[in-house]
Formats: C-alpha cells, structure tokens, sequence
C-alpha cells in the first residue's frame, strides 16, 4: 500500500466578527464555563465542593497511581528514544531552512522560569528536608530519618520528582504541538498532536474536546503552581518587615493571599499584554539572573562541600535507581499501620501528586516549549527540554537544600525545619546572615518570586488563549487577555480561601487525569509520524508543509 502525504491542513472555525472574532467559540466558551463554575461551587458551596472534591481525589489516587506512575515512565522513555533514533532526532522542529528566534540563553531562561521556577523557590530548600526526615527507606526501616545516613536517600527521592520525569512531560508536549505546527503548518493547539491517530475528524467536536481538556488543565496545574508561590511570596513580604498578612501557624491570611494575587495578576496582565517578545523575554531574562545570583550565594557561603558531594553521590544513586524507581508501583493490604500501606500513602502524596502536577502542567509548558524551540532539532530539544533543566534543578536541591540540611545537623535546631514551608529559604538566609544582610537577601528573594509569578501567569494566559484562538499566534484581544488573567487569580483566591493548598492540590489532580490520556495519544502520534516521514522521505514524499516563497 503507498504512503500517503501527511496532513498540512486542519480547519477549526473561529468567528468572524464580534467579541469571539478569531476565536473557537465552542472552545472559548466551554473553557470559561468549566472554570467560571469550578471558582463559582468552591465559594458558594465549600464544604460541599471540598468533599466532592476530595472524594474523587481519593478514587483517583487509589484507581489511577499505578496509570500515573506508568504513564511518565513512557514519557522519560519515549523522549530518550527520540532524541536517540537517528531518523527523529535530525528533524527540525520546522521546515529544514528555519532557525531557532531565541538565543540558548534566553530559551534556557523562558524554559526554566516557566517550566519550574516557582517551585524550586519553595522545595529546593522543602523537599529534601522532607525526605531526609522520611522516605520508602525510613519506613521500610532500611535508613533512620533526620540522620547523616539519610541524606542521600533524601536526594534520591528529591530527584525523582523533580529530573527526567517532570521535564519528559513538558518535552513530548511540546515536541509533539512544535512537530505538527511547525513541521505540518498545522495550528498550534493540542488536538494538531493527535492528526496522525484521528486525522481531520479533529477539526470537529474531538477536537474541542481536546482543547477545552488542555485549558483546563492548564489552569489547574498554574493555580497549583501559584498557590505555592503566593504562599511564599507572603512568607517574604513578612520577613522584610510587611505585618498583617499571615496567621497564627504562619502560612497566609485572606488579607496576605488577596494582596499577593492582585499583584501578581496585575503585573501577569500587564506583561501578557506586551507579548513573548518583550515582558516575557525580558522577565525571564531577569530571573535567570537574579536564579544565578541566589545559587552563587549558596555555593560561596552555604555548605559548599556538602552541596557537591550531595550533587554527585545524589545523581549516582537516582541514575542506578532511576528503572526501579521510575516503574515500582507499592500497593496498600487494608492495614492503615503496615509498611505496604504507608509506602502506598507515601507514594501517592509524592509521586502521584508530583506526576499529577507535571502532566497538568504540561499543556502550558509544552506549547510554550513549542514557540519558543521553532528552528531546534528533536535531539537538540531534548537535550534542553529535558536534561539541562533537570540538572539545574538538581544543582538547585543540592546547594540550597543540602545547606538547610546541614544547617540542622549542625545545631539549627528545628529553625528552618519547623518554618513553612514557603518561609524555609527566608528563614535560612536570615539563620545565616547578620539581620541587615539577612533582610536585604530576602527582599532579592521576593523580587526573583515575583519575576517567576509574573512569568509563570502571563506565559499560562498567553497560551490558554492561543488554544482558543485555534493556534494563533498573533495578539489576542485585550478582554480576553484580562478575562483569563482575572480567572486564573480568582481560581487560586477561591480554592486557597475555601481549603488551602489541599483543595488546589485536589482539583489539579483530578484535572490532570483526562490530559494524561492525551499525551499518551501524543506519543503514539509521534512515534506513528516519524516513522511514515522516514518511508516518506525514501519514496521522494514530501513531509513538511510547502514552504512559501520569499516575497
């Protein structure tokens, strides 16, 4: 049977007049809807949404770990195989004459700072505190928690969730929307991804759904990110000297959290309105700098020596435990109190949660990933999509968490370990420097949490309205803009006032589910492609779309 050409055209209709001019209204609408209701049931009705919520939280997480667990293992090796597998990592994420439009530097910095630069404000310092005080080893009784023995256990873990398996979730995102957009001359919107399995049905209601699935998580899996970041935001505008803002076991108050989101949506808004090219660009440039400043502060004057021996004793043990670690799935037997069912609790607080919040995220990160890497190779993207950012984290967790750790060891005292967790990194560089020195660090570090919000909200509002808009790439309509940013602030108010970060947590897990059934789609999708572009090319079929001529 012959090859046929691949599919360059995929019509989604928009309108062609009004407020939705140049967007899907069945898209656009339906999105709004589903999050204008979500933000709507959580005030009204807390108690009700919050159990609701939570109970189908808990059936996901019993029925559905194993899915997630199984589910970043293909994803960790499908990009692997990718950027390896000689026909797939030459082609160009475009057509053979495109070059990439950002410097390495500043597709580094929009890459990480949207990617994971929130959080790495929160749980570089967090995370390996919590696993060095208990992991699957402390439970099974294999190490002691909060001992010397335990740190690199710590890391392991600490690794896991924040290497090759967060980044090969944006990185097929991204590599699939940057291979049908920009290779396909399709739209840059998620159903693009799944032509090769669906076709041109997608240009109908499969398609919506689709779409509507990935805004959705997408706004999930950013208020999750946010909720995080507001709550270490006001933990530092308390430091340097801001009073009111937080409550008696230190996280924020109704008053701490409402001046936080307005803020940062304001300047989100704003910076959304100016484009990729400018606010963005720049924003991201600035936290890349001001990352490298904080870093270099923990690697001349945190534990230096404990930080490089946790990086490289760390990466050993997560590269020779990575195939375990990245299929074991443990498994409860009913006894609240036996080792089996804490390792499963264990492994659905972290693992499952962490996958959940990595996939919710990808459809953000992924078709931002997408518009920033058109002119890049597959092998090239890979390689900085997924094993760049994942080292840098690892940098991060080693200097900065591995200085608290040994902090406490020696004679911190519970200082850092007892804060919040957002109040760890301020309550560390003041245990570490005089008060002036400590309250001038502090305000570096609210700057850089700021610059990382504003990066993280305005790329999200750009993207959720490139989906709408069928892929269009062009400026959006001011509304729109300021409609999606006022949504994405009120779900992250709404659900922090209504339940804290748990209730975010549980409605990003449960949004994250449909997406993941996507991007399994989306490997396939690629794989399929690739693979008849190989028999394409030896049978003189063009596999990109026709290149326009130069005017």
């Amino acid at each position: 049977m012959s090859i046929k050409p691949p599919l360059t055209d995929l019509p989604i209709g928009v309108a062609d007049e009004g407020f939705y001019r140049g967007f899907s209204h069945i898209v656009t609408i339906s999105s709004k809807l589903a999050i204008g209701g979500l933000v709507v049931w959580a005030i009204a009705f807390p108690e009700q949404s919050g159990a609701v919520l939570n109970s189908i939280n808990a059936f996901i997480l019993s029925s559905f770990g194993a899915w997630y667990i199984w589910t970043v293992a293909l994803f960790i090796i499908c990009c692997i195989a990718f950027a390896l597998w000689p026909t797939a990592g030459r082609l160009k994420l475009g057509l053979d004459t495109d070059e990439p439009e950002f410097s390495n530097f500043s597709w580094f910095s929009m890459m990480f700072g949207a990617g994971i630069g929130v959080g790495m404000l929160t749980w570089a310092v967090a995370e390996p505190m919590y696993h060095w005080t208990n992991n699957p080893e402390v439970i099974q009784g294999i190490t002691e928690g909060s001992t010397d023995g335990n740190v690199r256990m710590a890391y392991k873990w600490s690794f896991l969730h924040w290497g090759l398996g967060a980044w090969a979730c944006y990185a097929i995102a991204g590599l699939a929307l940057g291979f049908f957009a920009y290779r396909r001359g399709l739209p840059l919107t998620m159903r693009s991804s799944l032509t090769p399995l669906f076709g041109a049905r997608l240009s109908g209601s499969l398609g919506h759904v689709v779409d509507i699935v990935a805004v959705v998580a997408t706004i999930l899996g950013v208020a999750q990110t946010l909720g995080f970041g507001v709550e270490q935001f006001v933990a530092g505008l308390t430091r340097i000297g801001i009073g009111g803002l937080t409550n008696a076991e230190g996280t924020a108050n109704t008053t701490g959290v409402l001046i936080a989101i307005v803020v940062i949506m304001a300047a989100s808004t704003a910076s959304a309105l100016s484009g990729v090219g400018k606010g963005i660009k720049w924003l991201s440039n600035i936290n890349m700098v001001l990352s490298i400043a904080l870093l270099t502060f923990f690697l001349i004057f945190g534990s230096t020596f404990f930080g490089l021996q946790a990086l490289f004793l760390g990466l050993w043990d997560y590269i020779i435990a990575l195939p375990d670690m990245m299929f074991r799935v443990w498994s409860g037997d009913g006894n609240p109190d036996s080792i089996a069912s804490k390792l499963e609790g264990w492994q659905g607080g972290w693992s499952v949660f962490y996958w959940a919040w990595w996939i919710a995220f990808a459809p953000f990160v992924g078709l931002f990933l997408a518009r920033i890497s058109k002119g890049r190779t597959i092998r090239e993207f890979v390689l900085g999509a997924m094993f760049v950012p994942s080292l840098m984290c690892f940098v991060w967790f080693t200097w900065a968490g591995g200085t608290a750790i040994n902090l406490e060891i020696n004679g911190a005292e519970g200082i850092i370990k007892g804060a919040p967790d957002g109040d760890k990194i301020f309550a560390m560089v003041q245990y570490m420097l005089t008060p002036f020195l400590g309250w001038a660090m502090s305000v570096m570090i609210v700057v850089l949490l700021m610059t990382y919000l504003v990066t993280t909200a305005d790329s999200a509002v750009l993207i959720v309205n490139t989906i709408n808009a069928a892929g269009d790439e062009g400026p959006k309509a001011r509304p729109h803009i300021i409609f999606w940013g006022f949504a994405l602030g009120a779900v992250v108010t709404a659900l922090l006032l209504v339940g804290g970060l748990k209730a975010i947590q549980t409605a990003m897990v449960i949004g994250a589910l449909p997406f993941s059934v996507v991007m399994v789609l989306q490997c396939i999708a690629l794989i399929k492609a690739i693979y008849n572009d190989g028999k394409r090319e030896k049978a003189g079929i063009p596999t990109t779309v026709a290149q326009e001529p130069a005017e």
